[in-house]
């Protein structure tokens, strides 16, 4: 399995005042946005921005579009059709580990240029 990087998660306490914070402040382009979270683009690097309520803070690295089958065991599906795992690091860090099939949203998935599909 080769891994790339995906995206960093970052919780907030407010979804639409921290969007527009990172439109003004880093220029950052929307994705997509709900009022539990939002996947923005700035300066070549995607951020999720979540409650911590929903998810922990985390990064994420891309599986690659054909996972392993010990991944998909433990993997489970997010509404936006993604599916992932998180774990931990000796540290206590969370780590996703992220796979986008075909059925996954286009305003998330990424077309592994490292561009973020609009």
């Amino acid at each position: 399995m080769k891994l790339s990087f995906d995206h960093v998660a970052v919780n907030v306490k407010n979804i639409p005042a921290s969007v527009e914070w990172y439109k003004q402040t880093l220029g950052a382009r929307v994705a997509y946005q709900d009022d539990t979270w939002a996947f923005l683009e700035a300066a070549g690097v995607r951020i999720a921005l979540t409650l911590k309520s929903q998810h922990p803070a985390h990064l994420a690295f891309d599986v690659g579009p054909e996972p392993d089958e010990e991944f998909l065991r433990k993997a489970r599906k997010h509404r936006d059709g993604s599916v992932s795992r998180y774990m931990t690091d000796p540290d206590g860090n969370a780590i996703e580990w992220i796979y986008y099939p075909e059925t996954s949203s286009k305003a998330v998935r990424p077309d592994h240029s490292g561009n973020v599909p609009g």
